[in-house]
């Protein structure tokens, strides 16, 4: 080969190495993942305790201490604190930034599940949750209409949270706002004295005779029959005629003592919409997917949903984390392409 072929090629080749980047950076810009925080693993954790009907003092000294104590025999605690209120206690765990997040959550789970048995009687199940910014909320849906906000929570919670909840990258739809059906017991204290009967009493009963349970099975020759113990009342005039007690053979009723009403849970939460009462859907991706990914699978599927809701169903995408997202990075774009063309 002589020195002028080797000039002659030299060109060809650079171009080649200059072409291999770009290929392969234009083949890896169309997966690559857009969120508007860089994914950070912060090992902080924290433990969630509910005692309904408990005071502050109480939780302080009964629930929130005994917790402490125990959480603190952990190894690698950078910081630990905690808040009680009525009925909540809620113990943050920070570690230092050389453990791991997930060995110091499951650390601190095994020491709570440790104590279970010691803490006071009604106490919920403490919750375990892991502080991760990856996974927080990336849209917000509202859903209204003209009928009773009760059953708009039901075609809220069966007809769309159900499906949102299956779309690829969505780690969780969470329902605020909404009213749970209920059955409610109204009772008249001044009937309750008078019978000589306390709420407790009324709470009894209803939980002896409000059930449904296995009753065990029955043989009979070469078959076997499974029984059944059907004992769930579904309507107001079944609770108004279930039977508290007994007085010299008369039997005291739900209906002497008050009045049951089919009505809805007491709301801890509230959503509106244009002033009028409304059921919003918060839905959280997974740690690790891409927001804006998310938001369009998310969208895509509201569109196959509403057809097949009521005519008086509206649903409105109130927040979308991947609109700013998105804005954000045609900015970027404009940005380096300008730069590219001056250079």
């Amino acid at each position: 080969m002589s020195i002028s072929d080797v000039c002659i090629n030299r060109p060809v080749f650079t171009w080649v190495l200059v072409a291999i980047p770009v290929v392969l950076g234009a083949f890896a810009y169309e997966r690559l993942g857009v969120d508007q925080f860089p994914s950070v693993d912060f090992p902080v954790c924290t433990v969630t305790t509910v005692l309904p009907g408990s005071g502050v003092e109480e939780m302080e000294t009964t629930v929130t201490k005994p917790i402490e104590d125990a959480i603190n025999t952990v190894s690698g605690i950078d910081e630990l604190r905690s808040t009680t209120s009525e009925g909540v206690s809620v113990v943050t765990v920070q570690f230092q930034l050389s453990k791991s997040g997930d060995v110091g959550a499951q650390e601190v789970r095994d020491k709570v599940s440790s104590i279970l048995s010691n803490l006071p009687k009604g106490t919920e199940t403490p919750i375990v949750n892991r502080f991760e910014t990856d996974s927080m909320p990336v849209m917000s849906i509202a859903v209204s209409g003209s009928r009773d906000l009760r059953e708009v929570t039901e075609i809220a919670r069966k007809q769309i949270k159900e499906r949102l909840e299956t779309v690829s990258g969505v780690g969780a739809v969470n329902l605020v706002g909404g009213r749970t059906r209920a059955m409610n017991i109204t009772l008249d204290t001044n009937k309750l004295a008078a019978y000589a009967l306390s709420v407790d009493d009324v709470r009894t009963a209803l939980t002896r005779q409000n059930i449904e349970e296995p009753g065990g099975r029955i043989d009979q020759g070469s078959r076997e029959l499974v029984v059944r113990t059907f004992g769930r009342l579904n309507t107001a005039d079944q609770f108004d005629r279930l039977i508290v007690t007994n007085r010299n053979g008369y039997p005291i009723r739900i209906s002497d003592l008050g009045k049951a009403e089919d009505s809805f849970e007491e709301p801890r939460s509230t959503a509106r919409l244009d002033s009028k009462g409304a059921v919003s859907l918060i839905v959280q991706k997974q740690s690790g997917t891409n927001t804006v990914k998310v938001s369009k699978a998310v969208k895509e599927r509201l569109a196959e949903i509403m057809p097949a809701l009521p005519p008086d169903i509206n649903t409105i995408v109130i927040k979308d984390q991947s609109r700013f997202i998105e804005k954000s990075i045609e900015e970027v774009k404009f940005h380096l392409l300008l730069a590219a063309g001056l250079v």
